[in-house]
């Protein structure tokens, strides 16, 4: 035993890897609702890893549409220590093409009408999100994505399901934006709160709809290059599982409620927190 146990949130292809033992679809019920789909969980080497279909298998849940505090929590049930996302995003600079990964660190939420924490009244919590990715694991991450993967980059979280309108895409840009997505907030947001170190890899599949001399995105284009990033994607993961170190060492983010929590234990309600058994108990206890 490795100590780790790493969750992987992405695309419904990634959890058909060769190389996991002991694999099985295992259903996780919480009290935010339903997951996107069962989690397969097996392992590889000492390695624990459950991967979760972020869409549902057959890509049957639209982005606007998704239960992220579930999907969290679901994997936190499980004791998942860690989280990889894999997200496919369009590109808003010239030199992160199509086929191309970033390793994402910074992020601009611009979505709406997400629930974007798991605490509220009767358990008020404020986390820090300066640095919202895990450098431990997003270096994991860039070695084993090898060529054609920038570490680094600001990924702007869109509502969707649309894609954006040409002045969008232009104002994102002048914002220092690097890829675009809808998926990643307040998937990152969620991970923080429920003390897991969190990194996202971005596959680039198209350049959204700021070139003049180009096509604007649309799903076939998306569909032809997501195929071309499946295997790369799942190379990325296996080797990125073969690669950690043999002890996980403890991580600042595993304890980081220690310093968010601000409700005092009288004032708490007790619905709430049974609600946060999973993601906060060691925090509440």
């Amino acid at each position: 035993m490795s100590g780790w146990h790493i969750g992987i949130i992405g695309g419904s292809g990634l959890y058909d890897v060769a190389g996991v033992a002991d694999g099985r679809w295992v259903e996780v019920a919480g009290p935010w609702g339903a997951p996107s789909d069962a989690i397969f969980t097996g392992r590889v080497g000492p390695v624990a890893v459950s991967f979760l279909p972020r869409h549902g298998r057959g890509h049957r849940i639209s982005p606007e549409q998704l239960n992220p505090r579930a999907n969290i929590d679901a994997l936190k049930r499980l004791g998942v220590t860690d989280v990889l996302a894999v997200s496919s995003v369009g590109s808003l600079v010239e030199d992160r093409p199509p086929g191309s990964f970033t390793i994402v660190d910074q992020f601009v939420d611009r979505t709406k009408g997400r629930v974007s924490s798991f605490y509220g009244t009767g358990c008020v919590a404020h986390l820090s999100m300066a640095d919202p990715v895990c450098p431990r694991l997003s270096a994991f991450a860039a070695d084993a994505a090898g060529e054609g993967t920038t570490s680094g980059g600001t990924y702007l979280a869109m509502e969707g399901p649309q894609f954006s309108t040409r002045a969008e895409s232009h104002l994102y840009r002048q914002w220092g934006c690097h890829v675009i997505g809808m998926t990643a907030m307040p998937e990152a947001k969620l991970a923080r709160e429920a003390e897991l170190p969190y990194a996202l890899v971005g596959m680039v599949t198209d350049y959204d709809c700021w070139r003049a001399d180009a096509a604007a995105v649309d799903v076939a284009q998306v569909l032809a290059q997501l195929s071309a990033n499946a295997a790369r994607a799942r190379d990325m993961v296996m080797r990125l599982l073969h690669a950690l170190p043999a002890e996980r060492t403890a991580s600042p983010i595993d304890t980081c409620l220690d310093a968010a929590l601000i409700t005092a234990p009288s004032a708490r309600d007790p619905a709430l927190v049974a609600k946060l058994d999973a993601v906060a108990g060691r925090a509440l206890r």
